[in-house]
């Protein structure tokens, strides 16, 4: 009779090995006894889980499917026989967290590492992914979404908020007719991020007192389908982007993109840490939250605040600007450019 729970658990290493000698090696049994037991468990649930190649394994469609379950349920007996065995002070197993691929690069990464350094029992499987995750389905212990809460279940540790901002380098402003409003881009070039089409329609708050959003029609001269793409040309001066203002930090504190029309900006959309509420029993869950809820808040506390004063944004940007012409532009040789 066929182990099932082993047999899930050799098939979750040889995922995570990349080999089924691997997975043997990590177990500590012989090739011969990891390759039966995946035969056992496909022979049990009638379906072909991997395609096996001399460089890699492939997960099958069935093998995709069954792989997220086989997760969630060898991660909650893990979870289990931990809680019953008196270690919820002392966080440890693995824990999977999720976040959007440039906020989970550039901020969460790093908090990441510093919890593994002050809780060496622990281990983490960071997912880094554009897209809206199933916790349960998918086996996800914490989660970090930038969106309103959909689902009333979650339990939700609110951490900050991002803005949408427009942004554009000082080097592109400098040559270009001064934006003072909404009705001045017109006057300029924009990038896109897809799935923006060859036409599309920004939004914006009513005017105060107002109640109809205000829209600008923009043609992107340049569309990209990643918001690396998007940073890196607008710094390039190729023109005005649109991004959330956590992708763009760096680049504004270090004075290559600046904001502009910030009294425009809709509303800031929240920050969340979230988690299933059966999990946050578990220690090693409750441990991550607080601890990367402290750090993140005190990142997010160092972002400047939303601008109120329209002169002083303004006069931030002039000085951008005015700056950027009175700087020599420089040749690929090194020297003063000159017009021909």
């Amino acid at each position: 009779m066929i182990d099932r729970l082993d047999a899930m658990r050799v098939f979750v290493t040889a995922l995570d090995e990349g080999s089924l000698a691997s997975a043997g090696r990590r177990l500590n049994r012989s090739p011969a006894a990891v390759t039966r037991a995946m035969a056992a468990l496909e022979s049990h649930v009638g379906a072909q889980l991997l395609h096996r190649t001399t460089r890699r394994l492939q997960l099958t469609e069935a093998g995709e499917t069954y792989a997220a379950v086989c997760r969630r349920v060898l991660t909650e007996l893990d979870d289990a026989d931990l809680a019953v065995a008196g270690n919820r002070a002392a966080p440890q197993g693995v824990l999977t967290v999720t976040a959007p691929v440039m906020f989970g690069t550039r901020v969460l990464r790093p908090v990441v590492g510093e919890f593994l350094k002050a809780y060496p029992a622990m281990q983490v499987r960071y997912l880094l992914l554009n897209r809206m995750t199933n916790l349960l389905d998918e086996g996800i212990d914490v989660a970090l979404r930038i969106a309103p809460l959909q689902e009333s279940n979650l339990i939700a540790l609110r951490i900050g908020e991002v803005r949408r901002v427009l942004c554009a380098s000082p080097k592109y402003l400098a040559g270009r007719p001064p934006i003072a409003s909404l009705s001045d881009l017109a006057q300029h070039d924009f990038i896109g991020i897809e799935p923006t089409g060859p036409d599309d329609i920004w939004s914006f708050p009513p005017l105060a007192g107002g109640r109809i959003p205000r829209t600008v029609r923009v043609k992107p001269r340049l569309m990209v389908n990643t918001d690396e793409a998007a940073v890196s040309a607008a710094v390039d001066g190729e023109g005005i982007a649109r991004i959330f203002s956590y992708k763009i930090q760096h680049e504004v504190s270090g004075g290559s993109l600046v904001v502009l029309l910030p009294e425009d900006e809709p509303p800031p959309v929240p920050v969340h840490l979230i988690t299933l509420p059966g999990r946050l029993s578990l220690a090693k869950v409750r441990t991550f939250m607080d601890f990367a809820a402290v750090r993140l808040r005190a990142d997010f506390a160092r972002t400047p605040p939303h601008p109120e004063d329209r002169r002083s944004s303004r006069e931030r940007l002039d000085a951008e600007v005015s700056r950027q012409r009175l700087t020599p532009q420089r040749n690929a040789a090194g020297g003063p450019s000159r017009s021909p």
